[in-house]
């Protein structure tokens, strides 16, 4: 069995016994997936709830969150914690999908 077959039958296992994902962060699209993601790191899924509301009255796509400063993000984003860095990654990353990706979020790995 080659790698990519192996990858390929513990996916098709993991959607077998779980089809049903449940996800607890609050989000309408992968884009706000990906940012609620990103900030829950070293919090937690209720306090990003609370917080990605407030990001995203601002911003919820890409395009939107690129024409916010950094320290617009920070500030907005600081209750989750570590902030300064997140507030760089969602920015930056934003940045990457609208120059790699045309503002989308890829629907695979390869991409």
């Amino acid at each position: 069995m080659t790698k990519q077959e192996k990858v390929n039958f513990v996916i098709n296992t993991l959607y077998k016994l779980y089809p049903e994902i449940p996800i607890p962060l609050d989000h309408k699209d992968p884009y706000t997936l990906l940012i609620a993601v990103l900030m829950s790191a070293q919090s937690t899924d209720v306090r990003v709830n609370k917080i990605t509301p407030l990001l995203f009255e601002q911003a919820d796509n890409p395009y939107d969150m690129v024409k916010l400063t950094v320290e617009d993000i920070r500030e907005i984003i600081k209750p989750v914690g570590l902030s300064p860095m997140k507030s760089k990654g969602i920015h930056g990353l934003s940045q990457i999908l609208i120059d790699k990706y045309n503002g989308e979020v890829p629907k695979t790995y390869e991409a």
